[in-house]
């Protein structure tokens, strides 16, 4: 009786293993096929209008709430009183482009959107380059 046990369970095992790995094998095949929707569209961008709500919404994720950066799993850096932002090019092109560790968010966003939130973090955050961005300097940097 203890082989016949053996035996089943063994057929049993088998069948197991062999219906795990058909559906393993279905399920990578269909993460291999492509969407018939696009997971992320190059047209999509974020509902937010205003610089303040673009900060706050978007980059105070990782450079916190009052611009103060963090350290951790990551280095955020400090967007207040920062020096580099003094020309405006500079702030423009990491949006659009990201730097280091920070993705170009400026690809979800209009050339409007762009200059909004590069104005805000221009004169918040002790912060003080009034010269503002114009969307068709954002355009020219993309």
């Amino acid at each position: 009786m203890f082989e016949t046990t053996k035996r089943v369970m063994s057929a049993y095992g088998l069948a197991t293993a062999f219906t795990v790995a058909c559906a393993v094998s279905t399920s990578a095949q269909e993460a291999a096929q492509p969407s018939a929707e696009p997971r992320l569209s190059p047209t999509r961008v974020f509902a937010h209008k205003s610089g303040e709500a673009l900060f706050n919404n978007v980059c105070a994720a990782c450079h916190m709430p009052g611009g103060k950066g963090a350290s951790g799993a990551g280095i955020y850096p400090p967007l207040a009183s920062n020096p580099k932002l003094e020309a405006a090019g500079y702030p423009i092109t990491v949006v659009l482009h990201g730097l280091n560790g920070m993705p170009p968010v400026g690809k979800m966003m209009t050339d409007e959107q762009v200059a909004e939130v590069v104005n805000y973090v221009r004169t918040h955050f002790g912060n003080s380059y009034e010269d503002k961005v114009t969307a068709q300097e954002v355009t020219q940097s993309r």
